[in-house]
This record gives C-alpha cells, structure tokens and sequence, in this order.
C-alpha cells in the first residue's frame, strides 16, 4: 500500500477505537478500567493518519512538479487486494460481537479463586452478590460471611451435557481473550424452561452442597433457588470484581 491508503486504514482504525471507546461496544473486548487508553489511542491514530495523509500530498506536488520536466513516468500501481485490510476495521464499527457464553464456559474450567478476606454484606434482603462474591464465600468461607442472609445473583445460563444449570459469568483480567468462567450449580425452584445464554436475576440461599468442574476439578458451590426471573443482558457482561 503507498502512504495515502496507508494513512486511510490508520485513520479507520483510529475512528473505530473511537467508536468503540465513547459507546459500551469496548466493553465487549476490553475491562472498563481501559476506556481512557483506548480514546487516546484512537486519536493518536487519527492524528497520525492525518499528519501522513498532509505529508504525503506535500510530498506529491513536488514529484508532480519534477515529473513534468521528466520524458517518461514509471509508476507503477499498487496491488488493489492490500485494501482488504480495511474489511476488519468495518466489520468493528458496523457489527457488535456477543460477549462469551456458555459455550466458552463449559469448555473452561472455574476461574474461582480464595480470596484474602471478605468484606462486609451489602445493606438489604435479598444481598445484591456478583457470581465470583457468592460462590467464593460459598466455596471457601462454607457460607459463614452469608450469615444465612438471602442474595440476589445475575448472570447467564450454561447447562452441561446432562442438562444440569449453572449460572455464570465471565470473569476479566484485561480483555475478553484472558476471560474466564465462574460458575455457581442451581438446585431448587427452577424456571421451567431453561434456555442457554439466557440472563438470569436469581434470589435464593446459601447451600453447602458442592461439586467440581469436570475441565479443571474446580470448586462449583450450589445456590438454592427461591424465584428466578429473565432480565436483560447488562451494559457490561464480564464481571471484574475478582481482580479490584
């Protein structure tokens, strides 16, 4: 590519950074922590792109001007498939990608980790707990910072080759590809059609019932279920409350 196309795919890649950064689509890749860094490397590339279209016109009228004094021009074209490299960059402005669901969860063992301690339970009934909240106090505190307390827990549907439910989501690092499930089993009042990637708002208590994850012998605790109902998919579908 000369440095006019090449100064094109720049600034389209700088106006997709831009796109992604000022709407909730960067939450689909990156953690929300690395919206700043992102704007700025969106106008960095568009500067960028605009300095080296400037400088390249400049650059041309003076070899135009030295062409005309010149008997023959022996330019020669660049190959048009270079432009293909501006395929990705539509598809990031025009086509907003799912977030991972259940099928990378049930290909990826529990991400659950021992914290250091616990923190004191929010204020209300039921307890407003992510995923990675309940099931480590589930897990490894045995449900002793629960003080038998109802909790309220959103994530998505995952159901294993037996059926069986989990309620999941997506813990982040950085970005969507070091993503990694946690996973809470669900036993008692069910929705009676249970749909995959489905979201779900769970109420219900702490159970000592337990079992592993079959990719990595993870700890998987089980949550009683007392009402279940389908909410919507949330501004932002990975959870980071793991690594703050």
């Amino acid at each position: 590519m000369n440095r006019q196309a090449q100064a094109a795919v720049m600034f389209l890649l700088g106006a997709a950074l831009l796109h992604a950064g000022a709407t909730d689509l960067y939450l689909r890749y990156v953690k929300a922590g690395l919206q700043p860094m992102l704007l700025a490397s969106g106008a960095v590339l568009i500067a960028a792109a605009l300095a080296t279209a400037w400088y390249e016109r400049k650059r041309n009228n003076k070899a135009a001007k030295a062409k005309a004094t010149a008997h023959a021009d022996h330019a020669h074209p660049e190959p048009r498939i270079s432009w293909l490299l501006v395929l990705p960059l539509l598809s990031l402005i025009l086509v907003a990608p799912p977030a991972l669901g259940s099928y990378s969860a049930l290909r990826t063992g529990t991400a659950l980790q021992q914290p250091y301690g616990y923190g004191k339970l929010p204020a209300g009934d039921p307890v407003p707990l992510s995923v990675v909240d309940y099931a480590s106090r589930a897990a490894y505190d045995h449900g002793r910072s629960l003080n038998g307390r109802p909790v309220r827990v959103t994530g998505f549907l995952a159901l294993d080759h037996g059926g069986a439910p989990y309620l999941v989501r997506m813990a982040l690092n950085c970005c969507a590809a070091d993503a990694q499930p946690v996973k809470i089993a669900l036993t008692g009042k069910l929705p009676p059609v249970l749909q995959p990637d489905a979201w779900l708002e769970v109420t219900g208590t702490y159970t000592a019932k337990l079992t592993h994850d079959p990719v990595n012998n993870g700890p998987i605790p089980y949550l009683k279920v007392t009402s279940a109902k389908p909410v919507q998919t949330p501004q932002d579908p990975y959870d980071e409350t793991w690594n703050n």
